[in-house]
């Protein structure tokens, strides 16, 4: 048995491979390529079926952990007085980026097809989205993978539980019991992580190919240097300030990182993302509660990148910001870049209301749609060390974080 371990390639090794190979088939054979699209939405399909049935009992035993209303209060308040912080920080990060690379500032552009941009010229209406956290029936809730209105309902039960006290022991009890399934399940989804993103890569390469990055290669490159200042610089002094290892973090969750930004799904990592921050010490009270929200609040990849793209949009356009608008768009995007996790094509739509409110064209935005696939890969690994973070952070606040030193 140890020899056959020894030899076993790691979960991240894995996916390298799976990406290789499928750079290789999609470039090679187009036509091959457009067909595995099936292997990668297989496997995000598997980690899907999985969210709601882990994310309700996690959310129910994160409440009844906490043992008081006091405590569950506290953590909400500092979650998502944390998120809005980081988050306003990182859209005033990307514009300043963007305004002293002066991204789009030499880029001409002639005629560009809108028609991609279908009916997403909507804009949100937060009324209905405030409305749509309360569930008014939990099973369509679940049966579409709402996360909002599912962690809003578990609260509502994990606080009647608790209020139960011994009488809710066997509930507790069986819901303790479906959690370790649903992470065994979670392990068997993930060993076909590998083929699912061969055949994502496959797929993408042979449909999209290289021209489109090349053609807004400056744009998509300032967009990763924001990344990487995030992940590498405005992350780690977070990380200091609350004295975690955060270099460790990203050990621990690296391959987990590597899998979402190669299917370009937060989602993919999700379920075992739980499990490695339990491990790396964090209470799963304090989980449970913080990282589901946080997918839907706190999507720091998506906060930076339309940031960027508003900036490049104006330069592109030769529309001069004034500061008092800069300070408008700050404005619109704190609101508007929360609870993106709920609405279709979530980015798109912000960028185009925002867009639509300094009066930049909507062919802008379907002009960078070109190369959305490129930058959404960035944009969804971000989301993932961001909320990874978040959550230690406030299991820090909370006296609810104990270094793992062990990687077991």
């Amino acid at each position: 048995m140890a020899a056959k371990k020894k030899f076993k390639l790691n979960l991240g090794l894995q996916v390298i491979i799976g990406l290789i190979l499928g750079l290789i088939v999609g470039y090679f054979s187009k036509e091959v390529g457009l067909k595995l699209e099936i292997l990668g939405k297989a496997f995000i399909q598997l980690i899907q079926m999985v969210i709601v049935p882990l994310v309700f009992p996690l959310i129910v035993l994160g409440i009844t952990g906490m043992h008081d209303t006091k405590k569950l209060g506290r953590v909400a308040f500092k979650t998502l007085l944390y998120f809005e912080i980081v988050t306003t920080v990182l859209i005033i990060l990307g514009i300043l980026i963007a305004k002293v690379t002066n991204v789009g500032g030499h880029m001409h552009v002639g005629a560009v097809d809108t028609s991609s941009l279908g009916n997403l010229a909507k804009g949100i209406d937060f009324g209905e989205f405030f409305l749509s956290i309360i569930p008014s029936n939990i099973v369509e809730a679940m049966a579409q993978g709402k996360l909002l209105p599912i962690i809003f309902f578990g609260i509502f039960v994990g606080l009647a539980l608790t209020s139960l006290e011994d009488k809710a022991k066997p509930v507790i009890t069986f819901f303790e019991a479906w959690l370790q399934a649903m992470f065994k399940v979670v392990e068997y989804a993930v060993s076909f992580a590998p083929v699912g993103v061969f055949g994502f890569i496959s797929f993408s390469v042979a449909k999209y190919g290289i021209g489109s990055l090349l053609s807004l290669g400056q744009f998509v490159g300032i967009t990763y240097l924001s990344f990487a200042i995030t992940a590498f610089v405005v992350f780690p002094i977070i990380a200091l300030i609350f004295r975690i290892p955060y270099k460790e973090l990203l050990k621990r969750t690296g391959d987990l990182i590597l899998l979402t930004f190669t299917t370009r799904s937060s989602e993919a990592s999700m379920p075992l993302l739980i499990h490695r921050l339990e491990k790396f010490g964090v209470s799963r009270s304090v989980t449970s509660f913080v990282l589901p929200t946080g997918y839907s609040f706190n999507l720091d990849g998506a906060s930076i990148y339309i940031s960027v793209a508003i900036i490049f949009l104006a330069n592109v356009y030769n529309l001069p910001l004034s500061l008092e608008q800069i300070v408008v768009i700050i404005g619109l995007l704190m609101l508007m870049t929360k609870g993106l996790a709920g609405v279709p094509s979530a980015v798109i739509v912000v960028l185009l209301a925002a867009a639509k409110e300094i009066g930049l064209p909507a062919e802008g935005v379907a002009l960078l749609l070109a190369v959305d696939f490129f930058v959404d890969m960035g944009r969804s690994a971000l989301n993932v060390v961001g909320n990874s973070l978040a959550t230690v952070v406030i299991a820090k606040s909370e006296k609810s974080f104990h270094f793992n030193a062990e990687d077991k």
